[in-house]
This record gives structure tokens, C-alpha cells and sequence, in this order.
């Protein structure tokens, strides 16, 4: 409900820019041009990732990791941790984060291991993981329409270097704090029968199929809204209850909307000119890591999406709009505000009795954010 507060109110704001002549009426439909698909595809893509844990998907995946760890904490750990990197790479941070959490959260105490390093690298992941494709975040798939736009492969190539560092930083990370629990050995968790098989094989079905059509070079919404379709059709005819309104997230939409428009409204009246005679420019050093702390100092301060818009116009080459998601996506894991997915992530923790306090999130945060955002950007600048 605060969400949507707070993006009714940005929409407010930005349609008073529009009627006061500050944001032009046509720089507002354009904008409208350009973001409906990216907001259609995360409707789709949540109403995809919702039904399919309805139908037992994660949970049935979590529990067979339990028996491929052979008792080794490590190697579970591992595997979850693998997880959720696909998990995010493909259905973006917010189901990492909702939807995972208290998967692995339930499947460490069947084993009877601590949770917390399980849930830890379920949510540094969810943001350090978001960098490889255009799915994977809503930031990457605004960055590669302003690319003119690049396919997915093509995105992925470009960011390999990148997601690969600033995945392996915030592992090593929690591996060091957690040596101890992660060498534990523990009885594999037996794995339950599901209530509705058929649900659960059509639901694995459809993201199996999905994964591999997400890297065509073809609108993301289509193959999302298709898979939403058949999951919504077999749900249908198996367990009508669980269709509900909610499954489509309202107040996230709401936010983006808002956000969106006051946004361009302030590029409108001179957002872009104070940034670009403030931050580095170019393609060296400087110019790259300048605008990935920008970005992650933007996203920590505000939000995540907040900061890719204000400073998208800045990124004016390939390499500095890849040094910006470094920024806003790896760097947003230090206040709890800095992307939903950290606070949505806090929220399932509570509900599963876990406690983690946000002063020790916000101090491991400071510890783990720029030491990934200056690597990637590093790997980023090496590779080109």
C-alpha cells in the first residue's frame, strides 16, 4: 500500500509537469512508447514465477538440491546459491527475493542447518546476479532499448565479464563468514509429494521452455505473456482459487509509472546538464568507475530504478550505460530502500521468525557493495 502511495503521488507530480508545460506532452508519450513493454513483461513475468511456486516448482527444486548435496553443507549451499543465480538471470531479482527466500530459508532447517548464509546469497544475489540479461532486471531491459537495442545474446556478451565477478565477490564474501556452518555435513531432507502433479509438470514444463525463449531476439513481453497464459489456463482447470487479482503486482506497476514520469519530468527541467557537469566523462577509468559509484551511491540513496533514470542520459556510450547496471544493480544491497527486492526479501524473513537486524544488513552491505561494483567495473574495463 506505501508503494502505491508513494507511485500515485509521482504520477501526480509528473502529470502536473506535463499540464505546466514543463514536460512536453509528446516527450510524455514517448516515454509511455518505450516502457509499457518493459512493465508489461514484469506483470507477466511475476504472474509466470507466482503460479509456478503455486505449483511447487522452487520448493520440488530446493528439495532435490538437498539430496544432490550428499550431506555437505558446502555443496548445498552451493547449489542453492546456483539457483537462485538462474533464478534471478532469468526471472529477475523480485522472484529471487520473494519467491526464493523462504524456499531456502524452510529447506536449510529441514537439514537443520543456520539459514541465514542460505538467505544471505539468495539476496545479494538477487541484485549482484541481475547484470547478465536484459530480464533479469527492469534497469537492464531500459538499458537495452537506449543500446539501440542489442539482442539478448548480444547484451549477455557484453556483460559476462562483469556477472561473473560480481557474483563470485558476494559468494566468497558469505563463505568467509559462514566457513564454519558450511562444513557441516547434515541427513538429506526427504522430499514431499506434491499436491497437484500435473500443476507442478506443467509448471516445470513452461519455465523450462521459457528459459531457452528468452534469448531470442524478440520482445520479452511475448514469450512472457504466452507463459502467463498457459500457466493461468492450467490453473484454470486444476485450482481456480488461486487466480486472484493480486497475482499481478499493482503497486509495483504504480511505482514504476510514477517513477517513469517524475523522472523524465525532471530531465525536463534540467536534471541531465547538472549530472553530466558534476560526474567524469569518457570511456577510461575514471568515466567508468565515476559512473558506477554514482550509481550505486544514487541507488542506496534513493532506489535502484530511481538512479539508472536520473543518470541513463549520462551513459551515453556502451560501456558507460554497462558501468552505470554495475552501479544501480550490484551496488543497490546496503539500505534497506535501495531496491524493493531487499525490503520484499526482510519482509519473508520475518514471516519465516528469522531475524536479521538492518543495522548488520546496512554494515555488511558497505563491506560487500563497493568491493563488487569496483570489480565488476574493473572486469568491465578490462574485457571492453
Amino acid at each position: 500500500m506505501r508503494l502505491a502511495l508513494i507511485g500515485g503521488g509521482l504520477l501526480l507530480a509528473g502529470a502536473a509537469a506535463v499540464l505546466l508545460g514543463v514536460l512536453p506532452a509528446d516527450e510524455a508519450l514517448a516515454l509511455g512508447g518505450r516502457v509499457w513493454p518493459v512493465l508489461l513483461f514484469a506483470a507477466a513475468v511475476t504472474v509466470v514465477a507466482e503460479l509456478a511456486a503455486r505449483a511447487g516448482v522452487f520448493s520440488a527444486a530446493a528439495e532435490r538440491l538437498s539430496r544432490l548435496g550428499r550431506g555437505r553443507g558446502w555443496l548445498l549451499w552451493s547449489l542453492c546459491a546456483l539457483l537462485a543465480l538462474v533464478v534471478t538471470v532469468f526471472f529477475s531479482i523480485d522472484t529471487t527475493a520473494v519467491l526464493l527466500t523462504p524456499v531456502v530459508v524452510t529447506l536449510a532447517r529441514h537439514v537443520r542447518m543456520d539459514p541465514m548464509p542460505f538467505a544471505l546469497v539468495t539476496v545479494w544475489l538477487a541484485s549482484t546476479g541481475s547484470l547478465l540479461l536484459p530480464v533479469s532486471n527492469l534497469t537492464n531491459l531500459l538499458a537495452q532499448q537506449a543500446l539501440d537495442p542489442l539482442s539478448p545474446l548480444a547484451f549477455a556478451a557484453r556483460m559476462a565479464a562483469p556477472s561473473v565477478v560480481a557474483a563470485i565477490v558476494p559468494c566468497a564474501v558469505v563463505v568467509l563468514l559462514h566457513r564454519r556452518e558450511l562444513l557441516r555435513r547434515y541427513e538429506p531432507a526427504p522430499v514431499p509429494t506434491p499436491a497437484d502433479t500435473v500443476l507442478l509438470r506443467v509448471g516445470a514444463l513452461v519455465l523450462l521452455l521459457l528459459l531457452p525463449v528468452l534469448l531470442l531476439p524478440l520482445p520479452v513481453w511475448m514469450p512472457a505473456v504466452a507463459a502467463a497464459a498457459v500457466l493461468i489456463a492450467a490453473f484454470a482447470l486444476r485450482r481456480p482459487s488461486a487466480l486472484t487479482p493480486r497475482l499481478v503486482p499493482w503497486s509495483v506497476l504504480l511505482f514504476a509509472c510514477g517513477l517513469f514520469l517524475a523522472v523524465e519530468a525532471l530531465h525536463a527541467a534540467g536534471l541531465t546538464e547538472l549530472l553530466a557537469g558534476v560526474l567524469p566523462k569518457g570511456d577510461g577509468p575514471a568515466g567508468l568507475f565515476g559512473l558506477a559509484a554514482a550509481g550505486m551511491l544514487g541507488a542506496n540513496a534513493l532506489d535502484n530504478l530511481a538512479a539508472y533514470l536520473a543518470l541513463e542520459p549520462i551513459g551515453d556510450s556502451p560501456l558507460r550505460l554497462a558501468a552505470l547496471l554495475i552501479g544501480v544493480n550490484a551496488g543497490a544491497i546496503i539500505t534497506p530502500w535501495a531496491s524493493l527486492a531487499v525490503l520484499l526479501w526482510h519482509e519473508r524473513l520475518r514471516a519465516a521468525d528469522v531475524v536479521f537486524p538492518w543495522r548488520r544488513f546496512v554494515l555488511h552491505g558497505l563491506a560487500v557493495a563497493p568491493l563488487t561494483v569496483a570489480a565488476a567495473t574493473g572486469a568491465l574495463l578490462l574485457t571492453g
